[in-house]
């Protein structure tokens, strides 16, 4: 069909985002197709800025005789929202449904552990998070890290894709690059924010603050009202956001290195500080006493005294440190994993709640 294409143009040339606009098809696709025709020599490059090409004598040999242009995309299907269960009076205005149900207990995440849900604004956090996604508004988890902003995400949209953000994060991570086959040729394999646009489904930035902000840019014009990228790696491919397609993103403020720039902070409008729920350690039947140390050192923190608290991801930790080498080498551990500016008063409260001076996990004597 490319062939075609451009045999019908002879003598003009033509960019694989033209022809993928005739064929309704993807650029990145075409852009293959054109590789191919030259390889055959039933094409020919003419510049290569803009990557153009055009037919050569043999190119009408390849052609086919009709187009079938792609289907248009079939809009995201959402299954209808049970009753709630505690339905709006009557004369109130209740939110939109859309996509989002709501939960009574836990929801399993893609990995098959249960997540139990909090409340946010009177409803489950779940809920809340799937009705921002209907409604357009992007969100912004943010708190200590260990506290759960990704298992909530997981928990709302278990088919969302992920970009794992740090220092090194490139442009590329998010929109794809040209990789080498087996044969040898270079094909451009898309990245998850492309895949998240094309197929409707959510896309999680997580510590999005670590990314540098030229490179976070390149999702911007998803979000807002064009809800459309270009890809300049592979020929100016243009990608439409799919119905469906949100962004969240979850950033771990005081963490070294983490900015959250103007530019970032104003394209999420909701945001949502994210803390350890310490009675729901208590409900997972974790060892009273590294709870209440967590407590004590969060309140701590919350004064401002100490800079570290342990939070959930660290008594679940401790929970699994203790069953295999006990409970004074899980508080150890507790203290051996803080901040070294902050270790002295931890290893004060450990020693407070648990009535014993304990050390960090450290290697003895050879056996």
């Amino acid at each position: 069909m490319v062939a075609k294409v451009l045999a019908d143009n002879t003598g003009t040339g033509m960019t694989p985002r033209g022809i993928a606009h005739i064929l309704n098809r993807s650029s990145g696709a075409v852009g293959n197709a054109c590789q191919t025709l030259q390889d055959r020599g039933e094409a020919a490059t003419v510049s290569t800025a803009p990557l153009t090409y055009t037919a050569t004598a043999t190119t009408a040999n390849a052609a086919a005789s009709v187009i079938t242009p792609a289907p248009p995309p079939t809009p995201r299907a959402t299954a209808p929202a049970p009753p709630a269960a505690n339905p709006a009076p009557p004369g109130s205005s209740a939110p939109p449904t859309g996509s989002a149900v709501t939960v009574t207990g836990p929801v399993k995440r893609p990995n098959g552990m249960d997540y139990h849900p909090r409340t946010l604004s009177g409803m489950p956090d779940v809920t809340a998070l799937q009705r921002l996604r209907d409604a357009g508004v992007a969100a912004l988890m943010y708190g200590p890290p260990g506290t759960g902003k990704t298992s909530v995400v997981e928990a709302a949209f278990p088919d969302m894709l992920t970009v794992q953000g740090d220092g090194d994060t490139t442009v590329a991570d998010f929109v794809g690059e040209y990789t080498q086959t087996d044969d040898g040729r270079y094909v451009f394999v898309h990245g998850p924010l492309v895949r998240a646009m094309r197929d409707g489904v959510p896309l999680f930035i997580d510590d999005a603050t670590l990314i540098p902000p030229t490179v976070l840019a390149v999702v911007y014009p998803a979000m807002d009202g064009r809800r459309q990228i270009i890809v300049k790696a592979n020929a100016g491919e243009v990608v439409d956001a799919a119905p469906g397609f949100y962004v969240v993103a979850g950033h771990n403020p005081g963490v070294h290195g983490a900015i959250l720039t103007d530019a970032l902070s104003s394209r999420f409008a909701l945001q949502v500080h994210v803390s350890t729920d310490y009675d729901l350690a208590a409900q997972l039947k974790i060892d009273k006493r590294a709870v209440k140390v967590a407590r004590n050192l969060a309140t701590r923190q919350a004064r401002g005294e100490i800079g570290w608290a342990p939070q959930l991801r660290e008594l679940i930790a401790y929970q699994k440190i203790a069953g295999v080498l006990g409970a004074e080498a899980a508080a150890g551990n507790l203290v051996g994993v803080a901040p070294e500016e902050d270790r002295e008063v931890v290893a004060a409260t450990v020693k407070s709640v648990f009535g014993t001076t304990v050390q960090p996990l450290a290697l003895g004597a050879r056996i």
